[in-house]
C-alpha cells in the first residue's frame, strides 16, 4: 500500500512538473520574434530556432501566437488555442504548430494527432479553400514533425 501511494505521489509530482515546464515554455515561445530587422525573446530559444531553418517562418513578425479558434465539429462545439499560426493569403495556405514538451514522442502521439485534426477542421471552416498544414514542434529536441 505504501509503495502504491509513493508511486502515485511521484507520478503526480512528475505530471505537475511536466505541466509547469510546458506552461513556462509556452510563455517564453510566445515572446520570440526572429526577423531580418527584429530579434526578441529568450536567447537560448532563439539559438535553438535559428539552428532549425524549417522553424524560422513560424517565428517571424507575421506569425500569430496563441490563436483562439472555435466552431462545431460533428455537432459538438469545440474551442481551441493554436500555439503558432501562419496564414498566407497569396498561396491560400495555413501552417500551424503545436508545442509538445514530451521526451517520448510515441506516448501520446495519437491524442496529439486528434488534437491537430480538430485544429485543421476548425481552420477549414474559417478559411474554406485554404490548404492546411499542421505540425508538432517537439521542444526537447526542436524537431518539427508534419502531422497534417
Amino acid at each position: 500500500m505504501t509503495q502504491k501511494l509513493t508511486e502515485f505521489l511521484n507520478g503526480a509530482k512528475n505530471k505537475q512538473f511536466a505541466t509547469n515546464t510546458g506552461t513556462q515554455m509556452h510563455a517564453l515561445l510566445q515572446r520570440v520574434i526572429i526577423d531580418t530587422d527584429i530579434e526578441s525573446g529568450d536567447a537560448d530559444i532563439i539559438n535553438n530556432i535559428k539552428n532549425r531553418p524549417d522553424l524560422l517562418c513560424f517565428f517571424d513578425k507575421n506569425a500569430q501566437t496563441e490563436v483562439s479558434i472555435a466552431g462545431n465539429i460533428h455537432g459538438r462545439f469545440v474551442s481551441r488555442r493554436i500555439d503558432r499560426l501562419l496564414i498566407n493569403k497569396n498561396t491560400k495556405t495555413i501552417d500551424f504548430i503545436d508545442y509538445k514538451t514530451d521526451t517520448d514522442k510515441k506516448a501520446f502521439v495519437e491524442q496529439y494527432k486528434y488534437q491537430l485534426k480538430e485544429y485543421a477542421e476548425l481552420l477549414h471552416s474559417a478559411y474554406p479553400g485554404f490548404k492546411i498544414n499542421g505540425y508538432i514542434l517537439w521542444l526537447h529536441d526542436w524537431v518539427l514533425d508534419k502531422i497534417i
